[in-house]
């Protein structure tokens, strides 16, 4: 193998697939990346068994091969190259070699025969959508996803596309949000997958930028072609809950109120919450909402914000944080608040959206 190219079409495919290399991994090679030159182009695939990102770019081709390399050095020394440096990458023997300017690497490789990758994810089905579309379900949906809790298919993100729309579940138990976007092109039938929280975290640092994707769906491996990235994961075998039984489907009073003045407001009083439970008190009555706290050192904090409510008097509990990130994923400017009664779950979303929803379960306070 023998190739050129400067230093930033080497470290853009780089950067894109490191954030699945292991750095203590169980097999040695998962802390290497597999560099296959071919036709005038490197392919760059770094992987942890889970999630495999494969980027590929432009080079100068003299001999074609394929060979695995360690993959933090081999960043380390085209960041630190100066910029629009040349750099020549050859395999000599059991090593490979690398110039540039005055500076000369050898790094030790791996057989590219012991490296594991994913040949076809055998679709069932294949979807289109918009790159932003796709960005803004995960973005919107990724930080309700359970951590390492022993129900593993709520360690993940549902998908689930019907006919026309795409749509993205998280849940850990305790709180839920939702998100649907348009597809580019209808499909038939209904498919829903569980993507893991890793593979979850890695789409979305991929999908920057516009344009359309391609989402192939098969039975065990979900695959995204995101330009010259592609990023194929592992999927949850699990079934997910239902959710649109623990989703409100008509709140009998409901709350609007500036986003941003009860993100503040709740952001004050959780300076005194437990700090263990974090647990606010939240006290509707017409047109305010009294937001209280305490914790084991009998301090108290109260605050309260004006709001649109002609509703029943209330009394609700909750934990601040998953208010707090809801609000947080809300883009609008004011903010809907749908309540049944005093011990059941509340449903946000920005007002006059339907596409976006967020339900957090009350607490015992």
């Amino acid at each position: 193998m023998k190739l050129s190219a400067t230093r930033e079409q080497l470290l853009g495919p780089l950067q894109s697939v490191m954030g699945v290399v292991e750095r203590k991994q169980t097999m040695p090679v998962l802390a290497n990346v597999l560099l296959v030159a071919r036709n005038g182009r490197l392919s760059v695939t770094g992987t942890d068994l889970e999630v495999e990102l494969v980027a590929s770019t432009e080079i100068s081709l003299q001999t074609p091969g394929e060979v695995t390399v360690p993959g933090r050095k081999l960043l380390d020394i085209v960041r630190t190259l100066p910029e629009k440096t040349t750099v020549a990458i050859s395999r000599e023997g059991e090593k490979v070699v690398i110039k540039a300017g005055r500076s000369r690497f050898t790094l030790s490789t791996l057989p590219a025969a012991e490296f594991p990758v994913v040949e076809d994810v055998h679709a069932k089905q294949t979807l289109k959508v918009a790159r932003q579309a796709m960005h803004q379900l995960i973005d919107k949906t990724h930080f309700a996803m359970a951590q390492q809790d022993v129900r593993y298919y709520l360690n993940g993100t549902l998908l689930e596309c019907t006919g026309e729309a795409i749509r993205a579940v998280a849940t850990d138990g305790h709180r839920l949000s939702l998100c649907e976007a348009k597809l580019a092109a209808p499909v038939s039938g209904t498919q829903q997958v569980i993507v893991p929280r890793k593979g979850v975290l890695e789409l979305q640092r991929s999908l920057v930028g516009d344009g359309d994707i391609e989402l192939s769906i098969g039975s065990n491996h979900v695959r995204v072609e995101i330009g010259d990235i592609r990023f194929t994961s592992k999927l949850i075998d699990g079934k997910f809950p239902e959710y649109g039984r623990v989703i409100p489907s008509a709140p009998a009073a409901v709350l609007t109120a500036s986003r941003a003045a009860l993100r503040q407001a709740l952001q004050r009083t959780a300076i005194l919450s437990n700090e263990k439970y974090r647990g606010v008190r939240l006290n509707f009555a017409a047109n305010l909402l009294t937001i209280q706290a305490h914790n084991p050192e009998q301090e108290e904090a109260e605050d309260q914000v004006e709001v649109e409510y002609s509703g029943p008097a209330m009394e609700i509990g909750f934990n601040v944080t998953y208010l707090l990130d809801a609000l947080a994923a809300v883009d609008s400017d004011n903010v809907e608040i749908g309540l049944t009664d005093g011990s059941s779950s509340c449903l946000i979303r920005p007002p006059g959206d339907a596409h976006t929803k967020y339900v957090v379960m009350p607490m015992r306070l």
